[in-house]
């Protein structure tokens, strides 16, 4: 709501003629600048043809021998859902059968949508749950399809657009989390319920099982298959962004609580035993356990308050664990090793759990793609910064057996010009921060290398060495170079680097970013005239931090959907989830450090800032973009310009078209280059 101290308030509104007036205003200015470089139109045609190359590795998830890719291309804006065979793929060959078009489904429902996710019915595959984002937008849509009859199935499931979760439980009822209706949703907008919806019910119909008091985050449902074993179905209450309570659901619809500790997570679940990672320290049957540590619990004691925990792994102080994932008879963890990924597998014994080796990579980033059910082949991606990605498939069952290469992304430039290393910073307190510089083997340190310095550093989401697939021809060839930071915050090193920069002590993290600038140029590979930073959602309040606390530093701020006015985000879309990234506002103690660092509160008219580019989008439901709008609104009112782009789709995470992907950039790499490169 409007407050009448801050003068620019106004522009959070979401319908108003005016604001949209002024947006159009700002997108003008802005296109004026980056849209009429000569660059600009040649560029954006690159972008878009590297996105729209075939020779990409289309990813798949695999059901019944059918491998199912989503495709998007000039013919199909929206893009298709299609098959093909393991063979086929393997082989290459452009054998792909349509079995979905978002463009022809959206105009069907009449929808401006773009497809968010298709859940395929594990024990019937043909028919999916297909979720479509309206505008790019968290909130979505979601309907049953047959995809063996290229239809909508009549009297199938069919959900009104909210920020839900639907999963299936079997071929014929799903769980359902709606927020269609506020009084369905918790504060920050998440659903608050969750039913059993039976085929061939209405709502009215559903049997209700659990409902979380409007003060928590959120509830989602689901249901674990376990090879031949009986299933499990559980709740997930978060009831804050990091605690949690997990309930089994009983064949009568009952729920219980697991007695785990609130700032745990479940990971996976596999003959009987569920795999938890912790983030504190946890006390369990007279044995204690550090926070990062993965264990591993039999459900069926636990659920009874009794067994004992193994423990799986317990990572050092420069590693966490990334992901887990489970096949038919295998745990997998990916572990992050000094910033680099190596998987390690476990399988299980007489005696309880057991690691044994696995043939995969130990450096760069490895992801866990969608992996088949019921069997032992573990899929997954490997890249690094000049590697480009490979996708790779794995018969864990063979401890001999070597990673079979499905496909290999071309390479996007010429690489040995180039070399990236980690480098490390010291933090005003003393730490060492460790963040990656990619750059010319032969770049001079005399300060004057255009260098771009990204950064996320909140939620515990790791950075990592991902290949620079459009950065290297746009950039490392044009003569720049690349850094990622690894600031607290993130999730580098496991819990204790997050929380190091959580709530009162976000500080930490700016801190730790501006470090890593200073030592780019105390090192001679920058200098403040060729010093850009770049950050989006929370890397966004990182770089409008770091614009206002050191705004020497830096020649040019690529601030992209970005949290800006911190004693307001908790009214804002679903900034109330955040509280426990961030701290209250409205709890004084909590107010006055955010206030310190608030961004939109920071300027100063007597402060020379660099000539900063917004971003936003006018579909964000997450970070509502009244924090850009407002942010060069008192930029503009202290005598300061800025930039501001804001796309009427796309949401929060850029779900649209990829001719406006393609644009966004070409905008972002014009900006840089009028900046540092002129």
């Amino acid at each position: 709501m409007p407050h009448t101290h801050d003068p620019h308030a106004w522009l959070e509104g979401l319908d108003d003629p005016a604001v949209t007036a002024w947006v159009t205003r700002q997108n003008a200015a802005t296109r004026a600048r980056l849209d009429a470089d000569p660059r600009f139109a040649p560029l954006s045609a690159e972008v878009l043809a590297t996105l729209r190359d075939t020779r990409q590795i289309p990813f798949f998830s695999e059901h019944e021998g059918w491998l199912y890719n989503f495709h998007q291309d000039e013919a199909h804006p929206r893009g298709i859902y299609r098959k093909t065979t393991l063979a086929a793929y393997r082989e290459g060959l452009n054998d792909w059968q349509i079995v979905l078009d978002v463009d022809a489904l959206a105009d069907t429902l009449e929808l401006d949508a773009y497809l968010d996710s298709v859940a395929h019915c594990t024990l019937r595959p043909q028919r999916v749950l297909v979720t479509l984002s309206i505008g790019g937008a968290d909130a979505s849509v979601t309907v049953e399809y047959d995809l063996a009859e290229q239809t909508l199935v009549d009297g199938g499931f069919h959900f009104p657009e909210g920020k839900n979760h639907i999963g299936w439980r079997d071929p014929d009822s799903v769980f359902v989390c709606p927020a269609w209706d506020e009084r369905q949703t918790t504060r920050a907008g998440y659903p608050r319920e969750a039913w059993l919806l039976e085929r061939g019910q209405s709502m009215a119909e559903a049997t209700p099982i659990y409902q979380a008091d409007e003060d928590a985050m959120m509830v989602a449902a689901w249901r674990f298959l376990d090879g031949d074993a009986a299933p499990v179905d559980m709740i997930e209450v978060s009831d804050s962004f990091y605690a949690k309570t997990y309930y089994l659901i009983d064949a009568e619809l009952e729920v219980s609580a697991l007695p785990l500790p609130p700032r745990a997570d479940v990971e996976a679940y596999l003959h009987g035993d569920l795999v938890v990672s912790l983030a504190d320290d946890w006390t369990w049957q007279g044995d204690t356990f550090a926070a990062g540590t993965l264990l591993v619990l039999k459900l069926a004691e636990l659920a009874e308050g009794r067994g004992r925990a193994q423990c799986l792994l317990v990572p050092s102080e420069r590693q966490a664990v990334e992901a887990v994932e489970s096949t038919l008879n295998y745990i997998v963890v990916n572990l992050l090793d000094n910033v680099q990924s190596r998987l390690v597998a476990f399988e299980r014994g007489a005696d309880g759990w057991r690691e044994r080796p696995v043939n995969a990579p130990h450096h760069g980033v490895i992801e866990f793609t969608d992996q088949p059910w019921a069997t032992d082949q573990l899929c997954y991606s490997h890249s690094d910064f000049l590697e480009p990605a490979g996708l790779y498939r794995l018969d864990l069952s063979d401890p001999a057996g070597q990673p079979d290469v499905l496909r290999r992304q071309p390479a996007a430039f010429n690489a040995s010009p180039y070399l990236a290393e980690q480098w490390h910073a010291r933090a005003p307190d003393g730490t060492e921060i460790p963040y990656f510089v990619v750059r010319r083997r032969d770049a001079p340190l005399d300060g004057s290398m255009p260098t771009l310095l990204y950064g996320y550093g909140g939620f515990e989401v790791p950075m990592l060495p991902h290949y620079v697939d459009n950065f290297g021809p746009q950039w490392l060839e044009k003569g720049g170079a690349f850094a990622v930071a690894c600031i607290r915050g993130g999730g580098e090193f496991g819990p204790a680097w997050h929380q190091a920069a959580q709530g009162a002590n976000r500080q930490v993290g700016f801190d730790d970013f501006i470090a890593i600038a200073d030592d780019l140029i105390a090192r001679g590979l920058s200098s403040p005239a060729k010093l850009a930073i770049e950050g989006g959602s929370n890397g966004g309040l990182l770089v409008g931090a770091a614009l206002t606390q050191r705004p020497e530093l830096f020649k040019a701020v690529v601030c992209e959907v970005p949290l800006l006015d911190m004693l307001r985000y908790t009214e804002l879309l679903a900034g109330a989830s955040w509280i426990d990234e961030y701290g209250d506002p409205s709890d004084p103690a909590e107010r006055a450090a955010l206030a310190a660092y608030s961004p939109y509160h920071r300027l100063s008219a007597n402060v020379a800032y660099p000539l900063t580019l917004f971003t936003t989008s006018a579909r964000d439901d997450r970070v509502h973009p009244g924090h850009a709008r407002k942010m060069v609104a008192r930029m503009n009112e202290l005598g300061h310009a800025a930039l501001l782009l804001e796309t009427d789709a796309g949401g929060h995470t850029g779900n649209a078209g990829q001719e406006q992907t393609a644009e966004e950039l070409a905008r972002v790499l014009v900006y840089l280059y009028q900046q540092l490169m002129d």
